[in-house]
């Protein structure tokens, strides 16, 4: 039987190995951003349970983190959120999980904040996949990681909404409508930053991401976060001819069946 500490230095050598296939395939800046040893070690593990088999470039960068691409089991593309945990915004985070009873618990510092932070976009995008809204699948959520579908083929993400020519104005808008109808309705969440910049466009539908600040509807600025959704809905497709108001968008969201 090979002893604990034997045991150990391996696993801490296999760790190493680990840790220095993902460096030498991103940038420096980057990598101290968000990579330390404790995220090595939480990627190591979803590497060991077959979940990760290799990571790849950075897909884009946030003020919070950064999303990575990587490949899964049998080839399947996957999403990587590393949430930064000395640079976040805790604070802020903080405001968006009061009055959340799935966080009332949480330790309140950076760490701690962050790492709640990462679980609640987790259950938030399950929460809004229970409803029938188009959103990255989910997979695992550890610490600081979030692990979730890739939107995009073969390495190249799908586009936001902003950045593509919108042939269907229209037909997009109802379907964004319909998925802010479900997020209310069914999964009763508030999106709380949905615009133009978090939507992408993935085989001509539209694709909501980024809910790590959606907050439940008990939460104290829920409606004021919908009306902040809702105007910018409203403001984009206008500018794309669709006839539509803030007024008759928050009515259709918040009527009662």
């Amino acid at each position: 039987m090979e002893r604990p500490g034997k045991k150990e230095r391996r696993a801490d050598e296999r760790i190493d190995a680990y840790r220095t296939k993902i460096k030498d395939s991103e940038d420096q800046k980057l990598r101290s951003e968000v990579f330390d040893v404790a995220t090595y070690k939480a990627l190591y593990r979803f590497a060991s349970k077959g979940i990760i088999d290799q990571m790849g470039g950075v897909v884009s960068t946030g003020k919070e983190g950064n999303v990575f691409h990587a490949i899964g089991e049998n080839g399947r593309e996957l999403a990587i959120k590393i949430y930064r945990i000395a640079t976040s915004d805790f604070r802020k985070m903080e405001d968006y999980m009061l009055g959340d009873p799935r966080f009332s618990n949480i330790r309140h510092t950076q760490k701690g904040i962050v790492f709640a932070w990462t679980q609640k976009e987790f259950r938030n995008l399950q929460r809004a996949a229970e409803a029938g809204v188009r959103v990255p699948a989910p997979y695992e959520a550890d610490r600081n990681i979030l692990i979730m579908e890739f939107i995009g083929k073969d390495g190249v993400p799908a586009p936001r909404l902003r950045d593509v020519s919108v042939g269907e104005p229209e037909r997009i808008y109802r379907t964004i409508v319909s998925y802010m109808v479900a997020l209310y309705r069914e999964a009763k969440l508030v999106h709380s930053d949905l615009s133009e910049f978090n939507i992408l466009i993935y085989e001509d539908e539209p694709v909501i991401i980024d809910m790590g600040q959606s907050v439940m509807l008990d939460h104290p600025m829920s409606r004021e976060f919908l009306r902040r959704d809702v105007k910018n809905i409203v403001r984009y497709f206008k500018k794309l001819g669709v006839d539509c108001s803030e007024e008759s968008l928050l009515a259709e969201i918040t009527k009662k069946e």
